[in-house]
């Protein structure tokens, strides 16, 4: 049975299933979910991420995890970690630039959180000539906790399950995925509560959105940092302040779809709250602050390394150039995407401003 067969009779069975439960099983299902058995990133894949716009984006993440090394004080074992490594090509990307810091590698050990075994291939291609050899883990969890974490993470927060409430008319409902009487799968409403983050007078019809999975991983990473010393650094795009909004969508080829039409064979995503995810943080004993990624970037320096590189290719000169609107003008990845770090210490890199 395909996973949309195996979810209708699911749910004919048993009920309409919260959206949380439905996007975990359309992304990690063992059988059929997405991220399980068919992630397809790139230009020929079904969206593209900030790594493979530019190598500037790892780049600075680089320089980012070997500054964050220095201020910690060089210490001899660091755990260099990534969460949602996609295909490898920010972690080769980051390493390069450390190649700078030839010290901070030395004293790296690289883990890659990943669970699918596709991903875990394409990483072990990717990453078969760098410096350092990864390791990897199903879970934060599984990595070494006896030394300091430089952790980093982008576009994973947005595939966490998230459950969607609505204000309706006669009180609050929860949205949920069941079958229209035809026996497709259908959005429909149950009665459910307000949630608490959620303001009494919001006007009726609009969505609030709560993830209790993005706020536990911030408790975990938070925990983490709180017990090792460190820091960790999440991107992605979502809000930096809590408000209303249906952010679940579907991407297959490029090409928004309906989240319920076939499911498994599309990335299914919303918005990261990363006020939940800093609060995560907050409560286990670390200090959180959000950034836009434009503005981040930029204090890196990303616009003197565009025109490092564009005075050493002049002919790609436009080509960085687009690159880097892409991804910090407002009006591209600048200012939707926003970087939250999580630290326990010293300041991490461009941060400063913020705390």
């Amino acid at each position: 049975m395909s996973l949309e067969d195996r979810l209708k009779a699911e749910i004919a069975q048993t009920g309409p299933m919260p959206v949380s439960a439905f996007m975990a099983r359309c992304l990690f299902d063992p059988e059929g979910g997405y991220y399980a058995t068919r992630p397809r990133l790139g230009p020929e894949g079904d969206f593209i991420t900030a790594p493979l716009v530019s190598q500037m984006f790892g780049e600075m993440l680089g320089l980012w995890a070997a500054e964050t090394w220095t201020r910690l004080g060089q210490p001899p074992r660091v755990l260099l970690v990534e969460m949602g490594p996609g295909d490898g090509t920010l972690m080769s990307d980051v390493l390069r630039a450390a190649r700078l810091v030839p010290e901070f590698l030395a004293a790296a050990e690289l883990w890659l959180v990943e669970l699918s075994q596709p991903l875990r291939a394409a990483q072990a291609a990717r990453l078969a000539d760098a410096p350092l050899a990864p390791r990897w883990a199903d879970a934060l969890s599984e990595v070494p906790s006896d030394a300091p974490l430089i952790l980093l993470s982008n576009e994973l927060l947005d595939c966490l399950p998230t459950d969607q409430f609505v204000r309706a008319e006669r009180g609050w409902a929860e949205r949920r995925v069941g079958l229209s009487p035809d026996g497709e799968l259908a959005f429909g409403l149950t009665p459910g509560h307000r949630p608490a983050d959620a303001p009494e007078d919001l006007a009726a019809g609009l969505v609030w959105e709560v993830s209790p999975a993005q706020a536990a991983l911030g408790a975990e990473v938070g925990a983490r940092i709180a017990a090792q010393g460190g820091a960790a650094l999440f991107i992605d795009y979502g809000r930096d302040r809590p408000e209303p909004g249906d952010t679940l969508q579907a991407l297959k080829a490029h090409t928004k779809i309906s989240p319920l039409e076939t499911p498994g064979e599309a990335d299914l995503t919303v918005w990261a709250d990363f006020p939940a995810f800093a609060a995560g943080a907050r409560s286990a004993g670390a200090q959180a602050a959000i950034l836009t990624q434009g503005a981040l970037l930029r204090r890196l320096g990303i616009e003197q390394r565009a025109a490092t590189l564009a005075r050493a290719r002049p002919d790609r000169a436009e080509t960085l150039a687009r690159q880097l609107a892409r991804l910090v003008d407002p009006a591209e990845m600048g200012t939707l995407f926003k970087a939250c770090a999580v630290h326990a210490g010293p300041v991490p890199p461009g941060f400063e401003e913020t705390s």
